[in-house]
Parts: C-alpha cells; structure tokens; sequence
C-alpha cells in the first residue's frame, strides 16, 4: 500500500537505551551498471549489524525506497532507539538506474516525482542491463526467470550484475546478523 507511505516509524516496544550520541556514517559499497553509487547509511557503532535493503527492483518498488528513507530520518531523530551494542546499515536504493527511470532521481525524491506511466515504473524494476536484480542471487539461479507472464533476465550468471555483487561482498565482508 503506497497511500500512507509518508507516516511516521514509531517504535514497537521500548528498547535499550545508548548512552553517547549515536556514530552515523555513509559508504559507498558499489556503482550500478550505469556508475551509480550505491550507498549503505550506518546508524550506531555496536559490534551487531542489522541490514535493511529497500529498493531491489529500483523505480519499480519506489515506496520501499521512501520506506528506507523514512527508517533513516527516524533513526536521525531518534538515536537512542538504537541499543549500545548494534549498528543499523540501511541501503535505499539497490538500484539507482532503475529508480532514475521512474522518479528522475538516484537519491531521495518525494511522492509527487514518481511516473504516472505505468510502462515507465515497469521499466524501473530492472537495472540497465534490463536484468530482474533479485534473480541473479545465487539462490536457485537461473538465467531466465518469470515475472508475472513475462520471461525476464537473472543476468549470464548468479552475481553477474554490480549491483548483486555489490550487496554479496557487503554481506561476506561485514556479516550483518
């Protein structure tokens, strides 16, 4: 549902408090077939990371996208939300090439910029090689998979794409619980 998706992130239950400000850093932990950073946010400084990617399918999935965003603005404003001992890295954007297709942008946007086209926020789900970012995981790889009634591309092979392999060697470095 993208009707309410400016509300704000309230935490569930009460969790532990931290005691100095909280570390926010950025890093760039790749570029999309089209040279796009892909940029990972960290809130906290703890020794457990938690990892949150928004925006696999780019433009096509917009709204986790502001999701993303929204979770960061929250962890901005409330920094002690976030336990001494973890760190929080959220990703955006997966794909900056195809959420450019769909809002004009590679970083934050508002609503109001995403294509009323429907052929447009389409296009936006895969990268710039017109490859479906979330099969060319290595997970059952195949190099043609279905999306609805369409065949689409899993790329020539599983990691084929910068922006998988970009997420892959950000997992097998930093070993987010």
């Amino acid at each position: 549902d993208t009707t309410n998706n400016t509300a704000a992130i309230t935490p569930q239950q009460e969790t532990p408090k931290t005691e100095a400000p909280i570390d926010t850093t950025k890093t760039v932990i790749g570029t999309s077939v089209k040279g796009n950073p892909i940029t990972a946010y960290h809130f906290g400084a703890g020794e457990k990371e938690l990892l949150f990617v928004g925006g696999i399918h780019g433009g096509y999935e917009w709204n986790t996208v502001l999701l993303a965003y929204q979770l960061m603005d929250y962890l901005k404003a409330n920094p002690t939300v976030i336990p001494k001992n973890m760190r929080v890295t959220v990703v955006p954007v997966l794909n900056p090439d195809g959420l450019e297709k769909v809002v004009g942008t590679t970083e934050r946007f508002l609503q109001k910029d995403v294509s009323s086209s429907e052929e447009v926020v389409i296009s936006g789900r895969f990268n710039a090689n017109n490859v479906d970012l979330n099969r060319n995981f290595d997970c059952d790889w195949k190099s043609e998979g279905v999306w609805q009634t369409k065949k689409v591309s899993g790329g020539t092979k599983a990691f084929s794409e910068p922006e998988s392999k970009a997420i892959q060697t950000y997992v097998e470095t930093n070993k987010p619980k």
